[in-house]
Parts: structure tokens; sequence; C-alpha cells
């Protein structure tokens, strides 16, 4: 195959994929918003921070489990049959032992805390993960191939028994045990349906000699994620402990709300981008063309959203959850600001994993980590508040860290992409101050207020975009009518 219809074969899948992949997230996320909204206005911070507890054990099982070999499989061409084999038994056996010591450490967790119902709810999560990791492989192969359309239709019909099941229960009154079902439902239909519409089977073949080879590139993603899964949730040890699971439910709920825009689009280009990259590495002018494409193309969203986001929390909070859940709204404000910086580091860590520097990205991880966890202590005293202003100074690092190698690697470091990012973000600037003015000297009611602040924001957002002629649009543009990156 020539070089140009290489470049066009992967310029179609990555149109597919993106269109497939898109409708996936959007779909799914939109239905667990729905779902969500229903269940907060039935439950309770209480509820939600109870079940929050053991959400750091469980994805630190996670990544134990997966040791960073599903990366891999991604990341490498020339695996057979026997080595995707050899990878779903690890997958199979490591899944039974750490339910298996979940299930057993049940009663020490709910010691720590202080809370007994933690020991029948970490054994259910238990149960969920390790079925959840019987489908795991099959997931991947689909994603390596870029195959987003029966993923698209698992996780939909997984979303929506799971959620339909936990509405019925928390309206039955059965409390924190409708989360804990949800949980189990989606993993028990998800795994289900992959295996009825992948067609992949393993066979019954197991090679240390693949698992070694294939950690020698993901057991430095595991410890990445290992890092990552810690300071993520370490939060969670601290508020469920020293103060309470109803402030731990707040913060939850906030950092949760201000997620579901930037899984929305993060996961996206995440799912899309590692495989993409990973075949556009060899030619590195390529491999950049498409990353600032995707820099700013992901953020010229990203940016008004989170703005957009931050300046209406107070609305949005009431509309959708409730009164209850208004002292979620300072938290929420602040975490947007953070939020702003997650895509960037997304973007910039999928490129150190194409290119192969699995080694070097855990190095990276392991300073952000120790650094962020030093913010996190730091921000303790002060509360739920100081932990959430901690999240924007570990946005700010992380960026400027993983931008660094970035530039070093292909040439696109952090003084080159933050000129490609300020113009939209100067637009976004002028959008947020229109909207902040307006909801502050307005009287209108919580529902008309956000529909005219978003009207109100798309309008100036797009307005001022052409006035500025903003080039990312016409980049957008060409690519999507001529299917082409923009020349750099």
């Amino acid at each position: 195959m020539t070089s140009l219809s290489k470049n066009t074969s992967l310029k179609k899948k990555s149109i597919k994929a993106m269109v497939w992949s898109g409708a996936d997230i959007f779909s799914r996320q939109g239905l667990q918003f729905v779902i969500s909204v229903v269940l907060a206005r039935i439950l309770g911070p209480g509820e939600y921070g109870t079940i929050a507890l053991l959400y750091i054990f469980v994805e630190l099982a996670g990544v134990f489990g997966d040791s960073g070999l599903s990366a891999s499989l991604v990341q490498r061409q020339d695996l057979t049959h026997s080595d995707e084999s050899t990878v779903f038994w690890f997958h199979v056996m490591s899944g039974l032992f750490l339910s298996i010591l979940l299930s057993l450490t049940a009663p020490w967790i709910a010691s720590f805390y202080e809370n007994p119902i933690l020991i029948p709810l970490m054994r259910v999560m238990a149960l969920a993960f390790f079925i959840s990791t019987i489908g795991n492989i099959h997931h991947v192969l689909l994603t390596k191939r870029l195959d987003f359309k029966r993923p698209m239709k698992v996780s939909v019909s997984a979303g929506f028994m799971s959620g339909i099941t936990a509405i019925v229960l928390a309206f039955q009154g059965y409390g924190v045990w409708a989360l804990a079902a949800q949980s189990l439902i989606f993993s028990i239909v998800t795994t289900s349906l992959l295996w009825a519409l992948s067609g992949w089977r393993p066979r019954f073949v197991f090679k240390w000699s693949t698992i070694k080879r294939l950690f020698a590139y993901g057991g430095y993603l595991m410890l990445a994620n290992l890092l990552m899964v810690t300071y993520n949730r370490i939060y969670t040890l601290y508020i469920g402990k020293v103060y309470s699971v109803i402030e731990l439910g707040l913060y939850s709920r906030a950092d949760n709300t201000k997620q579901i825009p930037l899984d929305m689009l993060s996961k996206m280009y995440e799912r899309v981008a590692f495989p993409i990259f990973s075949q556009a590495a060899e030619d590195k002018h390529k491999l950049l063309r498409g990353v600032q494409y995707a820099l700013k193309g992901i953020m010229l969203i990203a940016m008004p959203i989170m703005a957009g986001l931050m300046v209406s929390a107070e609305e949005v909070i009431m509309i959708l959850f409730g009164e209850k859940w208004m002292s979620v709204v300072p938290i929420l404000e602040i975490l947007c600001l953070a939020g702003l910086f997650w895509p960037l580091q997304i973007l910039n860590m999928n490129i150190q994993k194409a290119l192969g520097h699995s080694r070097l990205l855990f190095r990276t991880e392991v300073f952000k980590k120790v650094i962020g966890i030093s913010f996190i202590l730091v921000a303790l005293p002060y509360g739920i508040i100081g932990i959430a202003w901690s999240q924007v100074c570990y946005g700010v690092m992380g960026f400027l860290v993983n931008a660094y190698f970035t530039g070093r690697f292909l040439g696109y470091g952090i003084g080159k992409q933050i000129l490609d990012l300020l113009p939209i973000l100067l637009v976004t600037i002028v959008m947020t101050f229109s909207v902040y003015l307006f909801g502050y000297y307005s009287i209108l009611d919580p529902l008309l207020l956000l529909t005219a602040k978003i009207c109100l924001g798309a309008s100036v957002f797009l307005a001022t975009s052409l006035l500025f002629r903003l080039k990312v649009l016409k980049d957008i543009q060409s690519f999507l009518v001529a299917k082409q990156l923009p020349s750099t």
C-alpha cells in the first residue's frame, strides 16, 4: 500500500472512529446524566458519600488487574490471537484474585470508616468488578480496531437497564443499595453483550513470555495509573474519615457534574487519539499536525463549556438536583477552573503513550502526583473548598509538565500550545464576563435565567469568534469538508 493510500485510509478511519466514538460517549454520558439527575433527586449526599468511600479500592483493583496490558494490546500492532487469549486469562485470574481480596478486606474498611454497611456493599462492588474483567479484552480489541459502533450499543443498553433498576430501587427506599445494584447490573449486561456482539473468543492458551513482553510497556502505565487513581481518590479517605459522608457526597457531586462534559470530550479524543497517534507515530510531521488539530478542536469546545458551567453553577445545581444540593455550587465553580486543564493533560499524555515512552510517562506521573498530593495535604485543613483549589493548582502544573515533553518529542511545547490556545481563551473570557454580568443584574427565575445564559453565551462566543476570525473554525471546516488536516 502506498503512503498516500495509507494516509487516506487513516483519515477515513479517523473520521469514522470520531463519529461512532462520539455517538457512543454522548449517548452513554447523556443517559448516565439523566439517570444521575433522577437518582440525585431521590437520594441525598449521604448515600452518594457512602458509596464513594469504596471507589478508591475498586479502582485500584482495576488498575492492578489490568496491569497496563490493555494499553499494550492497543499500542502493539504485531500481536497474535494467542497473545490476546493470554491477556484475557490473565485478566480473569487477576480479577478473581482481587475480587476475593476486596471481599476479605471489607471488614477492615468498614472498621476504618466506622460504617458497618460497607462490608456487604464492598462485596457487591467486588462481584461487579470481577464480572467486568471477563469482558474487558473484548472492549479493548474493538477499540484497537476503531470499532465504536458495537460498544455504543453495549454501553447504552447496560446504562439504561442498570439505571432503571437503580431508580426503581431508590423509589422503593433501598437508599445506597440502589447505587450498588446499578454497578452490578451494569457489569453483568456490559460483559454479556460484549461477548455476544464482539465475535472474539479466547483460546485455552497462556504464555508468560507474552505477559512479560507486554508488561515491559504496560507496567509503567500501570504504575502511572495507580498514582492517578490514588491522587484522584485520596480525598475520599480524608473527608470520609475526618468530616462526614455528607460532605464527601457534596464534593463527589460537584466533581461528577464538572466531569460530565469533560468525559464526553476527553474520552472521545482519548479513545480515538491513542490508536490513531500510535499508527501515525512513525511520521512525526503527520503526528504533529494531528496533535495541533486535536488540541485546538477539543479546547474550542471545552473552554466555553467549563467557563459557562462556572458562571451558571447555581442555576444548574438548583434545576437539576434541587435545593438540598446547593452547597455544591462553590465547589463546582472552583473545579470548573481545574477542568480547563484536564483535556490538555489527556492529549499530551497520549502523545507519550503513542510514541512508546511508557517509562517516561510513569516517571512524569510520579513527579506530578507527588506534587499533587503535596497540594492536597496543604489544602486538607481548609476542608473541601481547599481541596478543590488544590485541583486547580494541580491542573496548571500537570499541563506544564506534559506539554514540556511534547515539546521535546514534537517541537510543540508549552509556548506553542499556549499561543495556539490564546485566541480561544480570549474569546472565552469575553463570553464569560458577558454571561456573568447578565446573571448578576438579572431577576429571572433559575430556569429562564439558565436558558438566557446559554443563549447569550453561545451567541457571544460565536459572534466574537467570527469577529476575530478564529482560525480553528476554518480548520474544522476544512477537515470536515475536505477530510484532511489543516496545514501547520
